[in-house]
């Protein structure tokens, strides 16, 4: 008789969360996820453009920092407990010196007595190779996910990491517990869609409810403190986006569709191990706070890293102006011409001198702040002296000399340095990307074999970007509408990426997407914020997702450090293209 034919078992869901979305996130939340229910890797991402600013200097005042010390302190409280659950830690908290903070949390075991196995990554940082440009504080390639891989493989409890890409986190911890390998079959799709379930983990509580445009729609107290979200990854790649029983917040289609928007720009993400196709996502609603991801394919990744760029650009000044009450104009008028003529007086006009007034003012108020508007004031050059100073000099002395009820909100200050980000490129094959092994043991992880040629860059000047005919569902038939704001029918959220904003826009509903779709055009995004004026705008369509996707370029200068506008993350700037009225069919209202 022939034996019967039997298959291997198939390996169990990967339950991965996420404790942290930024340095600076929530303390307990460590604790949290780890007592919360059941995990077999917890992740933190405490990395951003402005963090890696920060941590540079501190390294220039101590080389034997660099990394994330909250990490640690939680770590203290935390590491007991993660051992006696067998969870494991990844993190890329070792931020521009991952081996340092190895060693201190070895050294934090051995002190508490927890055998601890810690493994790290190093290779992303590209300083030392010069050629970077004047004033460069750090230069740290995007490294993929294959040497978190490596480090658990090899049984580290541990993974300290600097700079990896915010999904590898997740994509290293799936290709280690699946056995995924190059040359698979549907290698790519599986990882792409880890890199789709670490896109929406990583910014933490964004993805159960928080910083969420539908908000209102909940109950008040789930809201107040949202629980961190967990993916459910399975061995195709698919996953289910959760949290833990009886925390707050909510996981629905909405809040996953938020995130995954979220500092995105076209259909194709690209990333160092893989191509994700934003444009081949599905979401569908399986349960309470229960949100399965589907459908993800992925290509080759592209032949180069991305390297981010810190340095210090200059120093930066500011003076806000209230100016209270009548005329508020004509106030903003004068204070500016006479801080122009005192500058020209002093042969002292900071290099950039920018104004904003910001019409806070109400008629007819019944408190003297509401009758308040402000006049801001920027002022950012190579010498310090010029920003702080004299520029505040030249404040202080219009007191008795200028508008009526002359003040401002704080006292003129030194003068603060400022950080500018730059973006480049580099040969993945050019890159050392090393696994530390917990024994010590260097494993050289090799650049990915397939790659594709370079996406052409779309030309620089406002436009649609190509869409099919199909992407687009037909319009909503015409009828009767009314003037109200964009958010009474759709949801939004908007981020930083360097210089530029992305705005993501998606309708709950197919009504709503085929009126969005065919309504929300650049033109029409471009006369809703007026702000966009002379700046490239690309609009892509994402349409599983009922979205679109707007990419603003040069809105934020020189990017977040360099605070160039209001809001220098572009946080708001959802918000307020929500609050804009257009003419909306009375069937979506």
């Amino acid at each position: 008789m022939t034996a019967p034919v039997t298959s291997a078992p198939r390996p169990r869901p990967l339950r991965i969360g996420n404790a942290s979305g930024f340095y600076g996130d929530r303390f307990d939340a460590l604790r949290e996820m780890l007592t919360g229910g059941e995990l077999d890797v917890l992740t933190g991402d405490y990395l951003a453009e402005l963090t890696l600013l920060i941590l540079g200097r501190d390294r220039l005042r101590d080389p034997d920092t660099g990394y994330a010390k909250t990490f640690l302190r939680q770590l203290e409280d935390c590491l007991g407990l993660a051992h006696e659950r067998g969870v494991r830690i990844v993190t890329n908290a070792g931020g521009l010196n991952p081996a340092a903070l190895a060693d201190r949390i070895r050294a934090l075991a051995d002190r508490l007595g927890i055998p601890t196995r810690v493994a790290h990554v190093e290779g992303d940082d590209l300083l030392a190779r010069g050629g970077w440009g004047e004033g460069v504080l750090t230069a740290h390639a995007y490294l993929g996910g294959a040497g978190i891989t490596a480090c658990l493989r090899a049984g580290a409890d541990i993974v300290v990491t600097g700079r990896v890409t915010d999904a590898a986190l997740v994509t290293g911890p799936a290709a280690a517990h699946f056995g995924w390998e190059p040359g698979d079959p549907d290698y790519h799709d599986r990882l792409a869609g880890a890199v789709v379930a670490g896109h929406v983990l990583e910014c933490g509580t964004q993805a159960t409810g928080g910083n969420y445009a539908f908000f209102t729609a909940h109950a008040p107290r789930a809201m107040r403190r949202p629980g961190f979200p967990l993916a459910e990854i399975y061995e195709d790649g698919s996953c289910v986006i959760t949290k833990h029983d009886g925390t707050g917040g909510v996981v629905d289609v909405g809040t996953v569709t938020a995130q995954l928007l979220y500092e995105t720009s076209g259909p194709r993400y690209l990333g160092p191990d893989v191509t994700a196709r934003l444009d081949t996502v599905w979401l569908t609603q399986e349960g309470p706070d229960r949100v399965r991801v589907h459908g993800v394919r992925g290509e080759a990744p592209p032949a180069t890293l991305k390297v981010g760029l810190n340095r210090l650009g200059g120093w930066r000044g500011e003076i806000v102006f209230v100016l209270t009450g009548l005329d508020i104009d004509a106030k903003a008028h004068l204070v500016r011409a006479q801080m122009e003529d005192a500058f020209d007086a002093a042969k002292s006009r900071p290099a950039h001198v920018r104004w904003e007034l910001a019409r806070t003012d109400h008629a007819d108020a019944d408190t003297e702040e509401t009758a308040s508007a402000l006049l801001r004031l920027v002022a950012r050059d190579a010498d310090q002296d010029t920003v702080g100073r004299r520029l505040g000099a030249a404040a202080v002395e219009l007191a008795l000399a200028s508008y009526p009820g002359f003040h401002v909100t704080a006292p003129p200050d030194k003068g603060t340095p400022y950080g500018v980000f730059d973006a480049a490129r580099v040969e993945q094959a050019a890159v050392e990307h090393v696994a530390v092994l917990p024994d010590g043991r260097r494993q050289v992880i090799a650049a990915p074999s397939r790659v594709t040629a370079p996406v052409p860059v779309p030309p620089r000047e406002p436009q649609e970007a190509p869409e099919r005919a199909r992407e687009l569902p037909e319009p909503l038939p015409t009828g009767p509408t009314r003037r109200a704001a964009l958010g009474r029918v759709v949801g939004a959220r908007s981020g930083d990426k360097g210089g530029d904003a992305n705005i993501g826009v998606w309708a709950r509903d197919e009504d709503a997407w085929r009126w969005l779709a065919h309504t929300l055009t650049v033109d029409r995004l471009r006369a809703l914020l007026p702000e966009t004026a002379g700046l490239t705008v690309v609009r892509h369509v994402l349409p599983n997702l009922r979205a679109l996707n707007f990419v603003v370029e040069g809105i934020l200068g020189e990017g977040v450090a360099a605070r160039h506008r209001f809001d220098p993350q572009a946080k708001g700037l959802a918000e307020w293209l929500r609050a804009r009225h257009l003419d909306i069919p009375e069937v979506l209202l």
